[in-house]
């Protein structure tokens, strides 16, 4: 998302399917087709709930109405959504509540069929009974989708996810099993964070 921001600087590799995505020679369209965001702040588009759903498929060429709605429908279910705006579908994106936004905002990605859902902060600006609803969809998505989730809300951590990666000042500090990482971490600065003596 900033390869074209000047003076951006990258270290290291990430590996996506065995291919390191900052390889000279990846195919940016291709890795961001496998590549779902969902963001801090829900963004729903000043659109249709059916056309912010809708929008990504189109973008790849799908045109028959019917796939189209097979796909909002599939995806709306998939974000645990459909039953709460199936029959609103032309009504505006804009009007639901935020636990809705976020949802839709997941559903999206959803839409474009990728194979890795990154969230950042996905519950950050929603109230407790949203933000259950989200992580009870994590973990269904965890199913069929790799997620990588970053919070700073340890106990959320500790609840939605498997293995847990402990970054400080953008170094890794620590990576394993999330119950070993919460319950017996290898560093003592990984140690100090989880159990809130700073951070």
């Amino acid at each position: 998302m900033n390869d074209l921001i000047p003076r951006v600087r990258t270290e290291g590799k990430l590996f996506v399917d065995g291919q390191d995505i900052y390889d000279k020679h990846v195919n940016l369209v291709n890795l961001r087709q496998q590549v779902g965001m969902v963001f801090q702040e829900p963004n729903p588009f000043p659109k249709s709930i059916f056309e912010n759903v809708a929008y990504g498929p189109r973008l790849q060429g799908v045109r028959k109405r019917s796939q189209l709605q097979q796909i909002v429908q599939q995806s709306l279910r998939a974000a645990v959504l459909w039953d709460e705006v199936k029959d609103d579908l032309k009504k505006s994106a804009l009007a639901l509540s935020g636990g809705q936004h976020q949802r839709l905002c997941i559903a999206r990605p959803l839409a474009t069929k990728p194979s890795i859902l990154l969230m950042d902060e996905p519950c950050s600006a929603l109230d407790p009974l949203a933000t259950g609803k989200i992580e009870d969809l994590i973990e269904q998505l965890q199913r069929n989708y790799t997620i990588i989730i970053v919070t700073h809300n340890m106990q959320q951590a500790a609840r939605v996810s498997e293995r847990t990666a402990f970054f400080c000042l953008g170094e890794l500090i620590e990576y394993d099993l999330t119950s070993k990482i919460f319950e017996n971490p290898g560093k003592k600065q990984t140690e100090d964070y989880v159990t809130g003596r700073f951070g």
